[in-house]
C-alpha cells in the first residue's frame, strides 16, 4: 500500500518539474585551490627544483636504518598426518530408483539412499520372515545394529480405504 502512495507522489506532474530543472541556468563553479593548478608551476622552475632535489642529511639517516627480521622457528606436529584421509572412501552401486537419471548411482557403503530406505522397509514391512535385519544388513552392505534401530524406529506409511459404510461412521 505504501508503495503505491509513494509511487502517486513521484509520478505527479513529472514532465513540468523536468522542464523546470532542465531551464533552470547552470550554476557556477566554485573557484578552485591556486595549488591545484598545474600550470602555475611550469612557470616556476625553482619550485620544481626543490620537489626534485635529495636532501643529504635525511639519506644519511636512512642509510642508517637497519631492518633485521628472523622467523619464527618451524615447529613440526607429531601427529602432522592427521587431517589427510588414510583411505578413499569405499562406494557401492545402488539400487536404482524408478527416476532415473535424478537418482543416486553410488553411496559409500554403510549408508543408504532415501529410495532403498523406503524400499527395504516395504520389504521388511510385507515379507520379515524373508528380509531379516541380517539379509538387509548383508545386502546394502550396513551394521547389523543400525538396521535394528532403522527397522524398529521407522515405519512406512500405509494407505487404508474405508468402505463407504464406515466412512459415515466416521
Amino acid at each position: 500500500m505504501g508503495g503505491r502512495l509513494t509511487r502517486v507522489f513521484r509520478t505527479f506532474n513529472v514532465e513540468s518539474r523536468a522542464r523546470r530543472e532542465i531551464s533552470k541556468e547552470k550554476p557556477t563553479p566554485a573557484p578552485r585551490h591556486r595549488t591545484s593548478r598545474l600550470d602555475e608551476l611550469a612557470g616556476h622552475p625553482e619550485i620544481k627544483e626543490e620537489v626534485y632535489r635529495k636532501d643529504d642529511r635525511f639519506l644519511t639517516l636512512l642509510k642508517d636504518v637497519y631492518v633485521e627480521s628472523r622467523d619464527p622457528p618451524v615447529r613440526v606436529k607429531v601427529g602432522g598426518g592427521e587431517h589427510l584421509p588414510c583411505k578413499l572412501e569405499e562406494k557401492r552401486l545402488t539400487k536404482l530408483g524408478h527416476l532415473g537419471d535424478q537418482d543416486v548411482k553410488e553411496v559409500p557403503k554403510g549408508k543408504i539412499s532415501i529410495v532403498e530406505a523406503l524400499t527395504l522397509l516395504n520389504n521388511h514391512k510385507l515379507h520379515p520372515q524373508i528380509w531379516t535385519a541380517e539379509k538387509i544388513a548383508m545386502e546394502y552392505s550396513l551394521e547389523l545394529k543400525e538396521v535394528n534401530s532403522l527397522l524398529e524406529f521407522f515405519i512406512p506409511f500405509a494407505v487404508q480405504e474405508f468402505p463407504k459404510e464406515t466412512k459415515k461412521a466416521i
